[in-house]
């Protein structure tokens, strides 16, 4: 039988990097790396089309082989970075009165400022809803066409409950050529203004993307792949890109997005901080229970509702140079070597090195002149980086990526060693420690907002650069680390292997269950729509009690896998994996129970004590880590009963708030995270999986809280 083959390719700021998978075992098969093209006429879509043929050629791979193909774009981010957007026409709508009033307000947008002093521009129309046909209609689109606007937005008042005068916008100016967005479209949230917002954004980008989509998926057709081309999204999934060609600001960040998707196939922790290195830039974020932190993107200092990785840039990575006077290190970047134009002195050959002196400059015109450089007798110039340090430091093994030449470092680091009256070693631990104090506070960010218990955490190294960093940081933070195989192309692996997903959020202040079924309903069709297979969606609901939100996520896959390879693990080796995540003996743990596809490990203690406690799949997988938890193995018809007991026990009650508990419902092979909502709402929830079960049929409940310790 022929192969089946997985392709994802990932757009890097400097190289375009494809990757072939076998989609049954997740082999790698083939990888190739081409210049990003930046300046091509066809944009960065040259690369991705080069990258996609050039891997097929190299590695035997037959179009008919390709049942997936995916790329993550920079597209949309590098439009609003560098103002490549179009001028934005927004017709508003609403009812008269006090409502029509009020709302005209909120419609009329300003300009949207972005960085370097670029801007969307955008011009205003307003029609009553009483008003509204298509003579006024057309009359408002062509008054905006005569103020410059190349695209719309048509965003009504209350256009989440009835979208009918948006879609007769989006009709005449589809009919007349012009690209619209519809912001009931982009979100169905309250938030006029947000909204509206939202949808301009997306509309700005919409004939760049147009024509790179375009061209991609033509070269793609043309090299005789038959499967949809599908594009990465900011969130962590992918959808087909006729999806991307309405929506293509859901893109943003599918960069960082591809390298966390990577590096949850290698990651058998369920909570961590992971750490995208590249040269210049880190790209830190959270994965908890399995999942990635998701959050609105910031544009322009406002607020929008695109959902995206929640992910911090820290101008502090592998290649980032040090600042320094008579007393030693003053800073660590943000200038790296690549902007600077010299070369690291850890990647130097030793013979090169010769009479090395300091010297300080300005990398930029503007920047702090005390930048450090290592001048040759013979004038060659190396710089020093985070990534020398760490080599120096014995951080860097020969099997990662970063690992270069110690001696030539050793050479370099002595001049300015010997200029700050200290030694080699010293000035290493001062670069490294400069740049923690850079990171640490993210991390610990991250951790009290997303509520990671400490000993939970384990950091996630990705991109070339990161064991310049990460081995240090985890042993100060006093957390586990690790580097996944082939961190250099996580990336590319993220994309090939990502699940197709896509997210349905409603503000709904007493939600019934009729109103949870409807909404996951409309999740899966969302989710078929952008390309996943009905059979393999999975849906996970989010009720906010704060503010009424509802979220219904929605994740599957392109094609369902006929068998899956990957070795179960032995009761010996679960709780060797349990014991080493835990930090205890494993004769300080055990099996408290297992079934046909979990295992519930925990502390030697007494089942009514909260204790450290793992849910870990068969494959050795750990899919909950939770540092003070109980559990309960039940069936349908009681669960109810070992619920509410569970609640009992956990709930902290304080002065004025609950502390109320997160629990976890092992239903089949699926593990159900239901986190921290009143004890009726819990019981809505649970109550719309469990409710099609039979009465017989077995449930595993862990119910978990924070440490009081």
């Amino acid at each position: 039988m022929a192969r089946k083959v997985r392709m994802g390719i990932d757009v890097g700021g400097t190289h375009t990097k494809a990757v072939a998978i076998d989609n049954e075992t997740h082999e790698i098969v083939g990888k190739v790396q081409v210049k990003t093209s930046h300046d091509h006429p066809s944009g960065v879509a040259a690369g991705v089309v080069e990258s996609f043929v050039q891997c097929m050629e190299e590695n035997g791979i037959a179009p008919a082989d390709v049942v997936f193909v995916a790329h993550s774009t920079t597209q949309a981010t590098n439009a609003l970075v560098e103002g490549d957007v179009a001028k934005v026409g927004i017709i508003g709508m609403s009812k008269g009165g006090l409502e029509g009033f009020l709302a005209k307000r909120q419609l009329k947008l300003d300009n949207i400022q972005l960085e370097e002093k670029k801007q969307i521009e955008i011009v205003n129309e307003f029609i009553k809803l009483k008003e509204l046909n298509e003579s006024n209609a057309t009359a408002a689109i062509k008054r905006l066409e005569g103020q410059g606007a190349s695209v719309l937005v048509a965003s009504m008042a209350f256009g989440v409950d009835d979208g009918s005068p948006e879609e007769l916008i989006h009709k005449i100016a589809d009919a007349d050529g012009i690209p619209t967005t519809m912001a009931s479209d982009i979100t169905k949230l309250y938030g006029l203004t947000r909204r509206t917002r939202t949808a301009a954004i997306n509309a700005s980008i919409l004939p760049k993307m147009l024509d790179t989509a375009t061209s991609t998926e033509e070269s793609v057709k043309g090299a005789g792949v038959e499967v949809p081309l599908m594009i990465m999204r900011g969130d962590g999934g992918v959808m087909e890109i006729s999806e991307m060609k309405k929506r293509p600001v859901l893109t943003m960040l599918s960069g960082p997005a591809a390298s966390v998707m990577g590096s949850l196939m290698y990651l058998r922790a369920s909570n961590g901080v992971y750490f995208e290195v590249g040269g210049t830039t880190t790209n830190i974020g959270v994965i908890k229970n399995g999942r990635p932190a998701i959050d609105y993107s910031v544009v322009g200092g406002h607020s929008t509702y695109i959902s995206s990785l929640d992910v911090q840039v820290v101008g502090c990575a592998g290649g980032s140079m040090v600042r320094a006077n008579k007393t030693g290190i003053v800073d660590v970047g943000p200038r790296s070597a690549h902007i600077a134009g010299l070369g690291y002195s850890v990647y130097t050959d030793t013979d090169q090195i010769k009479g090395p002196r300091v010297e300080f400059f300005s990398p930029k015109p503007g920047d702090p002149e005390d930048y450090v450089k290592v001048v040759m007798e013979d004038g060659f110039e190396v710089t020093i980086t985070n990534s020398c340090a760490a080599n120096i430091l014995g951080l860097v093994s020969p099997d990662h990526f970063s690992y270069g030449n110690v001696e030539s470092a050793r050479k370099a680091f002595k001049a300015l060693a010997d200029y700050c009256g200290t030694t080699v070693e010293d000035i290493a631990e001062q670069i490294m420690a400069a740049s923690y104090r850079k990171i640490e506070p993210i991390i610990s960010g991250f951790a009290e907002k997303y509520k990671l218990e400490h000993d939970q955490i384990s950091l996630v190294g990705v991109g070339g650069g990161a064991a310049s960093l990460i081995t240090y940081f985890s042993d100060k933070y006093k957390v586990k680390y690790s580097i996944p195989e082939n961190a250099e192309v996580i990336s590319s692996i993220g994309v090939a292997l990502a699940m197709v997903r896509d997210v349905v959020e409603r503000i709904m202040p007493s939600p019934s269950k009729e109103d949870i079924r409807a909404l996951k309903n409309e999740a899966l069709n969302k989710a078929v729509e952008s390309g996943a297979t009905p059979e393999s969606v999975e849906i996970h609901i989010e009720i906010d009690p704060q503010t009424s939100k509802v979220t219904a996520i929605a994740t599957g896959s392109t094609e369902v896998k006929a068998t899956d390879l990957t070795k179960e693990v032995t009761d010996a080796e679960v709780l060797e994996l349990a014991a080493e995540d835990m930090r205890l003996k494993q004769d300080q743990i055990k099996i408290k129970t297992k079934n046909n596809y979990f295992y519930i490990v925990g502390e030697t203690k007494d089942d009514k004590e909260g204790q450290a406690m793992r849910i870990v799949d068969k494959k050795g997988f750990i899919k909950v880590q939770r540092a003070n938890a109980m559990f309960a193995r039940t069936t349908a018809e009681s669960y109810l009963e070992q619920m509410e007991r569970l609640w009992d026990d956990m709930a902290v009650y304080q002065t004025e708030l609950i502390a109320r508990p997160d629990f976890y419902l092992c239903i089949g092979a699926r593990v159900m995270d239901f986190s921290a909502t009143d004890f009726e709402q819990l019981t809505l929830l649970t109550d719309l999986e469990v409710s099609m079960l039979e009465p017989t049929e077995e449930v595993l409940i862990v119910a978990a809280n924070i440490s009081q310790t």
